[in-house]
């Protein structure tokens, strides 16, 4: 039994097993008895209770998020210790607590014998740093944007709004604060966990909101955070999470990905002339200076160098990426410590400002140019690119990247080697297995197989085989062959390069014709989601909406409104919208979303497997591809009385070799590749 935190007591008498206690929430709840809901909710409980690790397949409409919380909440009362519940989104998060764990709390109070506590616990940067409010700091944006008079009165505004706010709020929290501020006032309020002076050395510790959170969640049942924050604690010294002896990852096909962008870098002439504004008014000037230079010569490096992968380092990345290492450290030095004795609040904010800023650029700056100390590619811990990124007002900055080959190391040691792990989402089982997204988490296959070594930024150690997981697909409470068809347009050519064809455009306006609109259009890129818009409008009567054109939530909100309405759009559309009953009949799909063929990091995670024998291909590409169709598929059947079309109109869905990979990801639908039968089905579906 794991060891209750202090001042939390295990439950004096056993509380009732767990499907006694799902059955209790189910009634209080008022909904109904599902076998898959059960049958996860017994598996999560065992994993729990045995330490063995977990991934769940859970389809939609199990009612997976109790399915786990019954015996999360079980396992913490008895044994007086905190679970974590980490999610992808944020929709996700507001769900668990404000309505599911609230309703749940109260539903088992009897029966544990007390109400269970949860908590939510976010990034330090999401809540009101009051130190940083009441200080200079607060008034000194680094934006260049900011010699925009426009942007500069908008700033104005908000930070007028913000310290009003500041005056009622009781948590600090930004998500609190309506209407919302831009990203830019945001940060001049707010400080990350690196720059924080931590609560025994800043004037307002006694009521910092962060820490005020972060002491709540000590003393609850079940926390609810994000993977960037479960990426964060596993990748840093300090601990972010509470102390807990598990862990339920909901939305885990997301997991990877998330911990990969908290674990990127990025380095921009700007960012570094940023840093030596910061730190200019705390040490000479000539000191300054030199960081100033080595801000100029890496923009000149990065603008010649054009956008690629780095196999190597370019003739001058060596010395000008050494010149920002060097004068970062020079000038880091000067500034001194941010805390001590002779400086007031206002001087130590500044100080830790700077210092934070001249940490991430020494650091990445480093990470670079030690990445390629390794000769053999396939055993690199970190892969290097140049990318230009769009800056407001319009033009692009170009930056360095740099981000780890793969995150499995780092999971495997310091998620999975320290806490018991539940995964779950309605999309694991890809190409029919769970052994490729386990994998990328860095867990043996489960025939028992040890992977090859996993070069990671964490530890580059081969996998421990003693790791041992388990996995279940509980199905779910639909009936695909019966609720939905998937219809794959064999008879279209395979998609090119040259965006919306003329055929591809009468494909789409007979089914939408035929459904009477609801219908939502995932395209595989905006351009091709706009120009499949514009034209539909003037080949229809219904009205077709299109993402970028306003609020993704208020535009998913109009179409969910009107059956009549079509929602065009692109990734965020893929997965996360949930729009029962009438209004959404069809789920047009354009091509299979294969990442981008000069994607730097898919690619060399390719190259990687490749180099050990394996496909790159079907591990990489056709993997991302399957987990984003199926959550894409997902989108049409959100309730057990829906019916619809899935209709994907890339016909190698039927006719290239991997196919069949991609189609074992998809709910089993009844399958055709008839148009006529799609539209007829279509028609019916309309008349109703």
């Amino acid at each position: 039994m794991a060891h209750p935190r202090p001042g939390r007591l295990p439950a004096v008498t056993e509380p009732p097993i767990v499907p006694k206690l799902l059955d209790t929430a189910v009634d209080a709840l008022g909904g109904s008895k599902r076998e898959g809901q059960v049958r996860m909710a017994a598996a999560v409980a065992h994993s729990l209770d045995t330490g063995e690790h977990l991934a769940v397949q859970a389809g939609t409409g199990t009612g997976k998020s109790l399915a786990y919380l019954v015996p999360a909440i079980r396992h913490a009362v008895t044994t007086g210790t905190t679970v974590v519940v980490s999610t992808a989104t944020i929709a996700l998060q507001q769900q668990l607590v404000d309505r599911d764990l609230p309703r749940l709390a109260k539903a088992l109070k009897k029966s544990l014998g007390r109400e269970p506590e949860f908590a939510i616990l976010k990034g330090r940067g999401n809540y009101l740093c009051l130190n940083k409010l009441h200080s200079s700091v607060a008034s000194e944006p680094d934006s260049e944007e900011l010699f925009d008079p426009f942007a500069a009165s908008r700033l104005g505004r908000e930070m007028k709004r913000v310290r009003e706010w500041s005056s009622d709020t009781e948590t600090g929290d930004r998500d609190e604060l309506k209407p919302g501020v831009t990203d830019q006032s945001w940060r001049l309020v707010s400080v990350g966990a690196r720059e924080c002076l931590g609560a025994t050395n800043c004037t307002y510790g006694q009521d910092c909101f962060a820490e005020t959170a972060r002491k709540r969640t000590g003393q609850v049942d079940v926390v609810v955070t994000n993977h960037a924050l479960l990426a964060i604690d596993a990748m840093t010294e300090v601990n972010v999470l509470p102390e807990h002896d598990a862990v339920i990852v909901d939305e885990a096909h997301e997991l990877v990905d998330r911990v990969t962008s908290v674990a990127t870098a990025e380095l921009t002439g700007p960012a570094v002339a940023a840093a030596a504004r910061r730190a200019g008014k705390l040490v000479e000037e000539e000191i300054a200076d030199s960081l100033v230079a080595a801000s100029e010569g890496l923009t000149q490096l990065l603008d010649a160098s054009g956008t690629r992968r780095w196999l190597g380092l370019p003739d001058g990345a060596g010395p000008a990426l050494a010149a920002v290492r060097d004068a970062a450290w020079a000038v880091r030095t000067a500034v001194g410590p941010a805390r001590g004795a002779n400086l007031d609040s206002d001087a130590a904010a500044a100080r830790s400002a700077a210092l934070t800023a001249l940490d991430d650029v020494h650091d990445t700056a480093v990470r670079v140019l030690t990445a390629f100390d390794e000769p053999d590619e396939a055993k690199r811990r970190d892969v290097v690119w140049t990318a230009d990124v769009p800056v407001r007002g319009g033009g692009f900055r170009r930056s360095l990247y740099v981000a780890p080959l793969s995150v499995g190391g780092l999971l495997r040691s310091r998620l999975f080697g320290e806490s018991t792990v539940v995964l779950t989402s309605a999309t694991l089982a890809v190409g029919g297995a769970f052994d490729t997204v386990a994998g990328s988490w860095g867990l043996p296959r489960s025939d028992g197989a040890v992977a090859e070594r996993d070069p990671d930024l964490a530890t580059g150690k081969k996998p421990d085989a003693k790791i041992e997981w388990s996995h279940i697909d509980v199905g779910s409470p639909f009936d695909y062959g019966r609720s939905g068809i998937l219809y794959v347009a064999t008879k279209l050519p395979p998609p090119g390069r040259d965006g919306t064809s003329p055929a591809l455009l009468d494909e789409i306006e007979e089914l939408i014709t035929a459904a009477g609109g609801r219908t939502l259009g995932l395209f595989s890129s905006t351009r091709a989601a706009k120009a499949a818009a514009e034209a539909l409008r003037e080949r229809i009567d219904t009205p077709v909406l299109c993402q970028g054109e306003g609020n993704t939530a208020q535009l998913v909100r109009d179409f969910a409104a009107d059956p009549a309405t079509s929602l065009f759009g692109t990734l965020s559309l893929w997965q996360g919208v949930d729009v029962p009953g009438p209004s959404l009949s069809l789920v047009l799909i354009d091509r299979i979303p294969f990442p981008r063929p000069d994607d730097p990091l898919l690619t060399a995670r390719q190259r990687a497997v490749e180099s050990r024998g394996g496909n790159g291909f079907m591990a990489v590409a056709a993997t991302h591809a399957a987990l984003l169709l199926a959550q894409g598929v997902g989108r049409l059947l959100r309730s057990t009385e829906d019916r619809g079309v899935v209709a994907v109109l890339d016909s190698r869905l039927a006719t290239a070799r991997y196919g069949g990979f991609l189609r074992a990801s998809l709910p089993p639908f009844w399958e055709t590749a008839s148009r006529d039968t799609a539209v007829a089905a279509l028609q019916r579906l309309s008349a109703t």
